[in-house]
């Protein structure tokens, strides 16, 4: 019989949980409201109970305490989302399930779903980021993801404010930093509609393209990666990805001549898995939990 792995994508707005099997494929899942512990938990625990299951794995919205040996692994720690600030919550299900349980930042699990089944197999370098009602990045480097004193949080860089943009920026902690520039609620406050009633007018998409390209071309300074994968319900707006390849490849300006960046197709890419890169990700943190037992 096939095995069977657990799977939760904890958001702030819902909790997805499935099952999944090694190769990836999704067999059933459900999505429950995240209100409170008190009120979301029994749901979630009561959904894997007896679903025979080897492990669970977790991707979970931050910041988050992702280290083994601490003392506070699978905490939730100072999250905006009060009623979870400092929440134990792979320690709650670990217990209450009795399975071992894998356990990372959401954008780590949608990175490494990417890895194992889309569009980043065979890769050991890849930086995946996510733009939506947040924004964060999800990085392997030399085959391992990336985790650091924390975890990375490349959201919250700073980037210079585009001539003629006098958006204060939406980030309560650092005003005009990618976050606050770039992500969906700031599209929205700074143009008075959300995103995707906006998709007819260019000039909200070049200055989108402007400040994601000014962090793509920081993170390549930085990282090295032979691949870019871009997710999150701004990046459904598909005009964005050609106004943001030609942006970096100004950026950079000739300074690196590499086989990557002169086929920037396949540099900077779309999600590739139709939505469920987490949750397919979760799947394997579950499997790697299951063999590190």
């Amino acid at each position: 019989m096939e095995k069977r792995y657990g799977a939760l994508e904890a958001g702030g707005t819902k909790m997805v949980c499935a099952i999944g099997d090694a190769s990836g494929q999704i067999m059933e899942q459900t999505s429950i409201p995240t209100t409170t512990p008190e009120e979301t938990m029994p749901s979630i625990i009561d959904y894997f109970r007896n679903r025979k299951i080897e492990a669970l794995g977790i991707g979970c919205f931050g910041p988050i305490d992702v280290h083994r040996d601490s003392p506070a692994f699978g905490t939730i720690l100072d999250t905006p989302k009060l009623a979870w600030r400092q929440y134990p919550i792979g320690r709650v299900l670990a217990e209450k399930l009795q399975l071992p349980i894998g356990f990372d930042t959401d954008v780590n699990g949608s990175l490494l779903g990417e890895v194992t089944y889309g569009a980043a197999k065979n890769l050991t370098d890849v930086v995946y980021i996510t733009i939506g009602t947040g924004i964060g990045a999800g990085i392997l480097s030399g085959g391992h993801l990336v985790h650091g004193m924390l975890h990375p949080e490349a959201g919250h860089m700073r980037l210079q404010v585009q001539p003629g943009d006098r958006y204060a920026g939406k980030c309560p902690y650092h005003g005009t930093c990618f976050e606050g520039l770039a992500s969906g609620p700031a599209i929205e406050e700074r143009w008075g509609k959300p995103g995707r009633e906006l998709a007819e007018r260019p000039e909200v998409w070049e200055l989108e393209a402007a400040y994601i390209a000014q962090a793509i071309t920081s993170l390549t300074m930085i990282l090295s990666p032979q691949r870019f994968i871009l997710g999150g319900g701004v990046m459904h707006q598909l005009q964005l990805f050609p106004m943001i390849r030609e942006r970096v490849e100004k950026e950079i300006a000739g300074y690196l001549k590499t086989r990557e960046l002169t086929d920037m197709e396949h540099y900077i890419v779309p999600a590739s898995l139709h939505d469920d890169q987490g949750i397919m990700g979760a799947v394997k943190l579950a499997i790697d939990a299951a063999e590190e037992g």
